[in-house]
Protein backbone atom coordinates (compact mmCIF):
# COMPACT_ATOMS: atom_id res chain seq x y z
CA UNK A 1 0.00 0.00 0.00
CA UNK A 2 2.89 2.37 0.79
CA UNK A 3 4.47 1.56 -2.57
CA UNK A 4 1.17 2.36 -4.29
CA UNK A 5 0.87 5.71 -2.49
CA UNK A 6 4.47 6.59 -3.40
CA UNK A 7 3.84 5.70 -7.04
CA UNK A 8 0.71 7.87 -7.09
CA UNK A 9 2.62 10.79 -5.56
CA UNK A 10 5.50 10.72 -8.02
CA UNK A 11 3.37 10.00 -11.10
CA UNK A 12 1.08 12.94 -10.34
CA UNK A 13 3.90 15.23 -9.24
CA UNK A 14 5.58 14.74 -12.62
CA UNK A 15 4.37 17.55 -14.91
CA UNK A 16 1.72 16.38 -17.33
CA UNK A 17 -1.06 18.00 -19.36
CA UNK A 18 -3.42 18.07 -16.35
CA UNK A 19 -1.15 19.77 -13.83
CA UNK A 20 0.45 22.08 -16.39
CA UNK A 21 -2.94 23.24 -17.61
CA UNK A 22 -4.09 23.69 -13.99
CA UNK A 23 -1.10 25.98 -13.45
CA UNK A 24 -2.03 27.78 -16.65
CA UNK A 25 -5.61 28.40 -15.60
CA UNK A 26 -4.36 29.68 -12.25
CA UNK A 27 -1.97 32.04 -14.03
CA UNK A 28 -4.62 33.31 -16.40
CA UNK A 29 -7.78 33.39 -14.31
CA UNK A 30 -6.89 33.10 -10.63
CA UNK A 31 -7.45 30.48 -7.96
CA UNK A 32 -11.22 30.74 -7.60
CA UNK A 33 -11.87 30.51 -11.32
CA UNK A 34 -9.35 27.70 -11.69
CA UNK A 35 -11.01 25.63 -8.98
CA UNK A 36 -13.84 24.69 -11.36
CA UNK A 37 -11.31 23.59 -13.96
CA UNK A 38 -9.48 21.42 -11.41
CA UNK A 39 -12.85 19.94 -10.39
CA UNK A 40 -13.35 18.99 -14.03
CA UNK A 41 -9.89 17.40 -14.13
CA UNK A 42 -10.80 15.46 -10.98
CA UNK A 43 -14.09 14.19 -12.43
CA UNK A 44 -12.45 13.39 -15.76
CA UNK A 45 -9.63 11.47 -14.11
CA UNK A 46 -12.09 9.37 -12.13
CA UNK A 47 -14.00 8.62 -15.34
CA UNK A 48 -10.73 7.46 -16.90
CA UNK A 49 -9.97 5.37 -13.79
CA UNK A 50 -13.41 3.75 -14.06
CA UNK A 51 -12.81 2.97 -17.74
CA UNK A 52 -9.46 1.39 -16.89
CA UNK A 53 -10.77 -0.61 -13.92
CA UNK A 54 -13.79 -1.90 -15.85
CA UNK A 55 -11.63 -2.92 -18.78
CA UNK A 56 -13.50 -0.67 -21.21
CA UNK A 57 -10.41 1.41 -21.85
CA UNK A 58 -8.46 -1.70 -22.84
CA UNK A 59 -11.28 -2.81 -25.16
CA UNK A 60 -11.73 0.60 -26.78
CA UNK A 61 -8.05 1.42 -27.02
CA UNK A 62 -7.35 -2.13 -28.16
CA UNK A 63 -9.16 -1.25 -31.41
CA UNK A 64 -6.21 0.21 -33.25
CA UNK A 65 -7.99 2.71 -35.54
CA UNK A 66 -9.84 4.24 -32.58
CA UNK A 67 -6.72 4.24 -30.42
CA UNK A 68 -4.71 5.99 -33.11
CA UNK A 69 -7.51 8.51 -33.69
CA UNK A 70 -7.77 9.40 -29.99
CA UNK A 71 -4.01 9.58 -29.60
CA UNK A 72 -3.79 11.77 -32.69
CA UNK A 73 -6.47 14.16 -31.43
CA UNK A 74 -5.01 14.40 -27.94
CA UNK A 75 -1.45 14.82 -29.19
CA UNK A 76 -2.46 17.49 -31.70
CA UNK A 77 -4.49 19.38 -29.11
CA UNK A 78 -1.78 19.29 -26.46
CA UNK A 79 0.93 20.28 -28.93
CA UNK A 80 -1.31 23.14 -30.01
CA UNK A 81 -1.41 24.30 -26.39
CA UNK A 82 2.38 23.92 -26.17
CA UNK A 83 2.86 26.05 -29.29
CA UNK A 84 0.59 28.79 -27.97
CA UNK A 85 2.49 28.75 -24.70
CA UNK A 86 5.87 28.86 -26.41
CA UNK A 87 4.94 31.72 -28.70
CA UNK A 88 3.08 33.72 -26.07
CA UNK A 89 6.02 36.13 -26.04
CA UNK A 90 6.38 38.36 -23.02
CA UNK A 91 3.01 37.53 -21.51
CA UNK A 92 2.43 34.64 -19.16
CA UNK A 93 0.77 32.12 -21.40
CA UNK A 94 0.66 28.75 -19.70
CA UNK A 95 -2.64 28.09 -21.43
CA UNK A 96 -4.12 30.50 -23.92
CA UNK A 97 -7.90 30.78 -23.83
CA UNK A 98 -10.58 33.28 -24.77
CA UNK A 99 -12.91 32.20 -21.99
CA UNK A 100 -12.65 31.03 -18.42
CA UNK A 101 -11.99 27.24 -18.57
CA UNK A 102 -14.45 25.39 -16.40
CA UNK A 103 -15.54 21.93 -15.30
CA UNK A 104 -16.38 20.78 -18.82
CA UNK A 105 -12.94 21.77 -20.13
CA UNK A 106 -11.22 19.83 -17.36
CA UNK A 107 -13.28 16.70 -18.04
CA UNK A 108 -12.61 16.86 -21.77
CA UNK A 109 -8.86 17.31 -21.27
CA UNK A 110 -8.64 14.23 -19.04
CA UNK A 111 -10.65 12.11 -21.48
CA UNK A 112 -8.13 12.86 -24.27
CA UNK A 113 -5.08 12.98 -22.00
CA UNK A 114 -2.73 10.06 -22.78
CA UNK A 115 -1.00 10.41 -19.41
CA UNK A 116 -4.31 9.89 -17.57
CA UNK A 117 -4.78 6.49 -19.24
CA UNK A 118 -1.14 5.51 -18.81
CA UNK A 119 -1.04 6.46 -15.13
CA UNK A 120 -4.37 4.84 -14.25
CA UNK A 121 -3.44 1.67 -16.13
CA UNK A 122 -0.09 1.46 -14.35
CA UNK A 123 -1.61 2.04 -10.92
CA UNK A 124 -4.74 -0.09 -11.10
CA UNK A 125 -3.24 -3.09 -12.88
CA UNK A 126 -0.29 -3.45 -10.52
CA UNK A 127 0.61 -2.85 -6.85
CA UNK A 128 -1.69 -5.62 -5.63
CA UNK A 129 -1.86 -5.38 -1.84
CA UNK A 130 -5.22 -7.08 -1.16
CA UNK A 131 -5.44 -9.98 -3.64
CA UNK A 132 -8.10 -11.82 -1.61
CA UNK A 133 -10.64 -9.03 -2.17
CA UNK A 134 -10.41 -7.12 -5.44
CA UNK A 135 -13.30 -4.77 -4.57
CA UNK A 136 -11.72 -3.59 -1.32
CA UNK A 137 -8.37 -3.14 -3.05
CA UNK A 138 -9.87 -0.99 -5.83
CA UNK A 139 -11.87 1.15 -3.39
CA UNK A 140 -8.78 1.64 -1.21
CA UNK A 141 -6.68 2.53 -4.26
CA UNK A 142 -9.27 5.08 -5.40
CA UNK A 143 -9.35 6.69 -1.95
CA UNK A 144 -5.55 6.87 -1.73
CA UNK A 145 -5.26 8.08 -5.31
CA UNK A 146 -7.74 10.93 -4.85
CA UNK A 147 -6.38 11.88 -1.43
CA UNK A 148 -3.02 12.54 -3.11
CA UNK A 149 -4.38 13.81 -6.45
CA UNK A 150 -6.51 16.65 -5.06
CA UNK A 151 -3.90 18.53 -2.98
CA UNK A 152 -1.17 18.15 -5.63
CA UNK A 153 -3.40 19.62 -8.35
CA UNK A 154 -4.47 22.45 -6.06
CA UNK A 155 -0.78 23.16 -5.39
CA UNK A 156 -0.10 23.36 -9.15
CA UNK A 157 -3.08 25.68 -9.50
CA UNK A 158 -1.74 27.86 -6.69
CA UNK A 159 1.73 27.83 -8.29
CA UNK A 160 0.21 29.25 -11.46
CA UNK A 161 -1.52 31.96 -9.45
CA UNK A 162 1.76 32.87 -7.73
CA UNK A 163 3.70 33.04 -11.02
CA UNK A 164 1.05 35.40 -12.38
CA UNK A 165 1.55 37.63 -9.34
CA UNK A 166 5.34 37.87 -9.80
CA UNK A 167 6.81 40.92 -11.48
CA UNK A 168 8.87 39.14 -14.11
CA UNK A 169 10.73 40.95 -16.86
CA UNK A 170 9.59 40.30 -20.45
CA UNK A 171 12.67 38.15 -21.07
CA UNK A 172 12.11 36.08 -17.90
CA UNK A 173 8.47 35.58 -18.81
CA UNK A 174 9.43 34.49 -22.33
CA UNK A 175 11.81 31.86 -20.90
CA UNK A 176 9.09 30.63 -18.50
CA UNK A 177 6.75 30.19 -21.48
CA UNK A 178 9.36 28.33 -23.51
CA UNK A 179 10.24 26.04 -20.59
CA UNK A 180 6.58 25.25 -19.91
CA UNK A 181 5.88 24.62 -23.59
CA UNK A 182 8.89 22.30 -23.88
CA UNK A 183 7.86 20.42 -20.72
CA UNK A 184 4.31 19.97 -21.96
CA UNK A 185 5.48 18.78 -25.39
CA UNK A 186 7.93 16.29 -23.84
CA UNK A 187 5.32 14.94 -21.43
CA UNK A 188 2.81 14.52 -24.26
CA UNK A 189 5.28 12.45 -26.28
CA UNK A 190 6.26 10.27 -23.31
CA UNK A 191 2.64 9.78 -22.23
CA UNK A 192 1.58 8.82 -25.75
CA UNK A 193 4.42 6.30 -26.03
CA UNK A 194 3.58 4.87 -22.61
CA UNK A 195 -0.10 4.54 -23.50
CA UNK A 196 0.75 2.88 -26.81
CA UNK A 197 2.88 0.31 -24.97
CA UNK A 198 0.22 -0.48 -22.36
CA UNK A 199 -2.65 -1.10 -24.78
CA UNK A 200 -0.83 -3.39 -27.22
Amino acid sequence: MIEFAAAVFFLILTPGPGVLSAAGVGAGFGFRAGFGYVLGLFLGNNIVATLVISGLAAILLGYEPLRLLLMGISTAYLFYLAMRIGFAGAEIGFIAAKHNPGVRDGIILQLINPKAYAVNTALFTSFAFYPENFTIEIITKLLIFNAIWVPLHLLWLYAGVRVHQLSLSPQQTRWVNIAMAGSLAAVVVLSALSLAATVR
